[in-house]
């Protein structure tokens, strides 16, 4: 039992840490936040992103496992889940081949860190598809099962994964933003098939439930 909390709780922190770290405006804004202000106020602002993801994610969870108890329903939530993963993959290799422009979203926006970061994150139209997407999956092939045990401690894991991810930017700063620009056509390249290839093995097992990849 322990240890597939644990496992649990590691797949979590990863497909969390690894979501946050293509560049986009929270990230980027979590470091900007750093640099002009202090590492204190980047905290609160990726503190804020957090609680609002946290929110989406359990969403997502209950969604998905409200569809579990359906199995008509069930069936085609797989499907969309091979059509979201497939969007995930275009998006990702479309990224990597155009140039990312980080404008700042600031402003010197004056208010509070932590409510500037609920508000940024809870307008943010990926997070909702994101974890719909990957708790689909997850769902569908028993990494998670529809048990509120493991739903919290996923939650706790995603958490997590989403504060080291942007701790990066507060921490790193610009550096880190140089380095990853200059390696970003290649993160996002190896995301993209991470992606595809997740696809591949969802459609592979909506068509063939009872194929070897059971």
């Amino acid at each position: 039992m322990i240890w597939n909390f644990i496992y649990v709780f590691g797949v979590g922190l990863f497909v969390s840490f690894m979501g946050t770290l293509p560049l986009g405006t929270l990230n980027v804004a979590a470091m900007q936040i750093a640099t002009s202000e202090n590492v204190k106020a980047g905290v609160r602002f990726s503190l804020g992103v957090v609680c609002v993801e946290i929110i989406y994610l359990r969403l997502s969870l209950n969604g998905v496992g409200w569809l579990v108890q359906h199995p008509v329903l069930y069936y085609w939530l797989q499907w969309l889940t091979v059509a979201l993963l497939v969007a995930l993959t275009l998006f990702t290799f479309r990224a990597a081949f155009h140039t990312h422009k980080n404008k700042n979203v600031l402003l010197n926006n004056k208010m509070n860190k932590f409510w500037l970061g609920v508000v940024m994150s809870a307008i943010n139209p990926a997070t909702l598809p994101f974890w719909f997407g990957w708790t689909s999956y997850l769902m569908t092939n028993r990494v998670l099962l529809p048990k509120a045990s493991e739903f919290n401690i996923f939650t706790l894991g995603a958490g997590i994964g989403t504060v080291l991810g942007l701790g990066i930017f507060v921490y790193g700063g610009n550096y880190v933003v140089k380095r990853l620009n200059a390696n970003q056509k290649k993160l996002d390249i190896f995301i993209g098939c991470i992606f595809a290839i997740t696809a591949l093995i969802q459609a592979y097992k909506v068509m063939y439930p009872h194929g070897l990849l059971k």
